[in-house]
């Protein structure tokens, strides 16, 4: 069967996805910090029958990543990463004047350095793979400018450009950036706690990630909405 690592999967999108991926078969390597949300969605995977070890962690810590690699390797290699862990920098999001640098040096941290370094450390698994693939979860906010999405913004724009490098760099792989579009959220409720109209659930975007694995297009961004419509 094969493997995925996905990051942020306690709850969300990253949740959404392991459904997802597990229906089908995948066996997973789930990372989030919070280990009770983090058991409780591996537990919720118990019905699909495939493997899933739950290791919770900050993905900005070097020996957390590498033990997310070994355990995907125990299960037989690493052919698909989900970079979807974020963080905000503020929370709720504060124009940028407000902005400590501190909270921007989170942002990059989680959004880019560890992205970054966990493909890193999975390359020479995803190589092997015979379908080996990366999907940094981007965002709109990486190319629009609405305010108080700077920091946030400015980091899934490097997410970004760091994705479309390395699928220059390994061709043999496929490397998508995919802007999932609206959600319901608790990452979106945190960043914009006044605004309570309604969102999309997750569970509505995974079909947009198997796209993507079942067709497998060049690397590049993608939109979610556009490849749930067929588009």
């Amino acid at each position: 069967m094969p493997v995925a690592i996905i990051t942020g999967a306690s709850k969300g999108l990253g949740r959404a996805l392991g459904a997802a991926l597990a229906e089908r078969g995948w066996d997973l390597v789930l990372d989030a910090r919070d280990p009770g949300p983090l058991a409780g969605a591996a537990g919720g995977l118990a019905a699909y029958g495939t493997r899933v070890a739950a290791v919770p962690g900050d993905v900005t810590d070097a020996g957390h990543r590498t033990e997310l690699v070994a355990r995907a390797r125990e299960l037989g290699g690493v052919d698909l990463v989900v970079h979807n862990a974020s963080a905000l920098g503020a929370e709720p999001l504060v124009p940028l004047a407000e902005l400590a640098p501190e909270g921007l040096r989170r942002a990059l941290e989680v959004n880019v350095v560890a992205a970054h370094a966990l493909v890193r450390e999975a390359l020479p698994l995803l190589r092997e793979s015979p379908a080996g693939a990366v999907v940094a979860v981007s965002s709109d906010a990486a190319v629009e400018t609405y305010g108080t999405w700077g920091g946030y913004g400015a980091s899934k724009a490097a997410l970004d450009h760091l994705a479309a490098v390395l699928g220059v760099e390994e061709p043999g792989l496929r490397v998508w950036a995919v802007d999932p579009g609206d959600m319901a959220t608790d990452l979106y409720a945190a960043a914009v706690p006044d605004d309570d109209a309604p969102r999309p659930a997750p569970e509505s975007v995974a079909p947009a990630f198997l796209r993507l694995l079942d067709e497998r297009p060049p690397s590049g961004r993608y939109r979610a909405p556009a490849l749930v419509e067929g588009r």
